[in-house]
């Protein structure tokens, strides 16, 4: 049979247990269906910041401003014939009083001085629980905010303790693993999810504005492509089939763009099956957009201004703070291509060198595998450079521009001959400190020169890539049918909330990060 879980062996777990049992003999709901807030405490905060409230005896005698609000009692502690606490609501916390003479408890009857309403609160309300309280505001003598509670009413008895008070929620896995205890215990969480939630916010509508349509494709595919990356495979047992969560949501738009949508979008989840790290999650979210008409250089003038906007409404100025770097997101943004890239921040002139001295530089200057460097074609070794020697220099805001077509198998050949000849395609990717934010296209919409590429990299995942995509037909047959010219980009979201909201690793900003099971 099912096993007990552990902390219900613990003497917490059964004093509250105990004390609920109290309650429900006295005749009161513990868990009311309903019960309706006005206020909220960091409204209530602001609102009244600078201005005469009353002292308590006001207060007492109704003469101060009324408030009601609810939210979890997180600090508690009796004087005399008051006691005193915080509750926190999703705002913040503000101090209540509860007094012997004027606070009652909702739906109680007095059972004599033993348990008068005060006592019932001191011996059967444990830190933790949620209450709505009802009552006037008045500064104590520092000037504090307090609510003088005429009537609490217990909303939700709980029968597990917050974590310690001095102790805290240090472990971060724990705090990772048991989300909702971090963001009881530590409000700057709640706050990175509120930036979040603003990050998303003006990104669909700023793509809306543009007069972007924003749609949904599917997860589960049965063919998965549109990025470099190794799917998760599960199987759909009604049609006896493998399946694949999506890696991208591209192939699906462009779908859409041959079907006549021009302009249109979507934010949703993708999955790769690769490493993690503080960057790196199984599955993150994606914004992906493509507009007919458009080119890369389009899509760099919506990303740079995208942020700008963001930044300015999130921290009233195009420049923020991340650690000890002023990261300025005003647009323009520097625009270097991938080989002036090199050039700048790794002085070494690609076109100077042959692919062999290309090979010899890479196995100097780096750790890479000497098998993969052998291996590997002029453009993938300029690719190679610019990955370990240039990326983590990047820290302002960079557009690097036109990449070897190796990397790139989805992508207009660039339209300037010289270049077109070089092999290198138009693409641009985004980095901020030294990560890589975006990645956009000019989009290949010729497809006999699609087909040649997607068939080279079917050809290496058969050879053992296992980030390569196979060939998907149905993809090569819409292409056939005409996709007008096309601007696209894939930005990743997480990284972007990151940015915005400081934090350190995309596990900061996702609510329920991957980890490793519990044995």
């Amino acid at each position: 049979m099912f096993q007990t879980p552990d902390y219900q062996s613990h003497d917490e777990f059964k004093i509250r247990s105990e004390k609920l049992q109290k309650i429900l003999d006295l005749h009161v709901d513990p868990y009311p269906a309903k019960w309706t807030p006005e206020d909220k405490a960091g409204g209530l905060e602001k609102n009244f910041e600078g201005h005469e409230v009353g002292p308590s005896e006001s207060a007492e005698e109704g003469r101060t401003p009324h408030a009601k609000l609810a939210g979890r009692l997180m600090l508690f502690r009796a004087m005399g014939k008051n006691a005193f606490g915080h509750l926190q609501d999703d705002t913040g916390r503000i101090q209540i009083m509860f007094s012997r003479d004027l606070t009652s408890v909702a739906n109680y009857t007095p059972q004599g001085e033993e348990l008068s309403h005060l006592k019932f609160i001191e011996k059967l309300i444990d830190l933790g629980d949620i209450l709505g309280v009802e009552g006037h505001l008045f500064r104590t003598r520092k000037g504090e905010l307090t609510l003088l509670v005429r009537q609490v009413t217990l909303l939700c008895k709980t029968l597990l303790p917050l974590p310690d008070k001095h102790g805290g929620l240090a472990d971060k896995e724990v705090r990772y693993r048991k989300r909702w205890l971090d963001l009881i215990t530590n409000q700057e969480v709640a706050n990175t999810f509120r930036i979040r939630a603003t990050v998303v916010r003006m990104l669909r509508q700023a793509l809306h504005e543009a007069n972007f349509v924003e749609v949904e494709t599917s997860v589960l595919q049965s063919i998965y492509g549109g990025a470099a990356a190794k799917p998760f495979l599960t199987q759909l047992h009604s049609l006896k089939q493998s399946m694949f969560l999506r890696i991208s949501l591209e192939i699906s738009l462009k779908k859409l763009i041959v079907g006549g949508m021009e302009r249109i979008f979507e934010m949703g989840r993708v999955f790769r099956n690769e490493g993690i790290d503080r960057n790196h999650n199984p599955e993150f979210t994606m914004l992906e957009a493509y507009a007919a008409y458009w080119d890369y250089r389009d899509m760099m003038h919506l990303m740079e201004t995208l942020c700008e906007k963001i930044a300015i409404e999130l921290h009233g100025s195009s420049k923020i703070v991340y650690e000890h770097f002023t990261i300025d997101f005003k647009a323009p943004w520097k625009r270097l291509t991938l080989k002036e890239a090199i050039q700048e921040y790794a002085q070494i002139s690609v076109d100077d060198l042959n692919d062999d001295e290309l090979k010899k530089t890479l196995l100097a200057r780096t750790d890479l595998d000497p098998l993969q460097v052998d291996k590997a074609s002029r453009g993938l070794l300029i690719a190679f450079l610019f990955e370990e020697l240039v990326e983590e220099k990047l820290i302002q805001p960079h557009h690097i521009l036109d990449y070897p077509i190796e990397t790139t198998p989805l992508c207009k050949p660039h339209r300037d001959p010289k270049l077109r000849k070089e092999g290198l395609v138009e693409r641009f990717e985004s980095y901020i400190l030294g990560n890589e934010i975006c990645n956009a296209y000019s989009e290949l919409n010729d497809p006999t020169i699609q087909r040649k590429l997607l068939v080279d990299q079917a050809m290496r995942r058969e050879e053992g890539d296992e980030e390569a995509s196979p060939l998907d037909e149905e993809f090569l047959e819409a292409v056939c049918q005409g996709m007008p010219p096309c601007g696209g980009i894939g930005m990743g979201v997480d990284r972007l909330v990151m940015l915005f909201s400081g934090a350190h690793s995309i596990r900061d900003v996702l609510y329920f990060p991957f980890l490793k099971n519990v044995q």
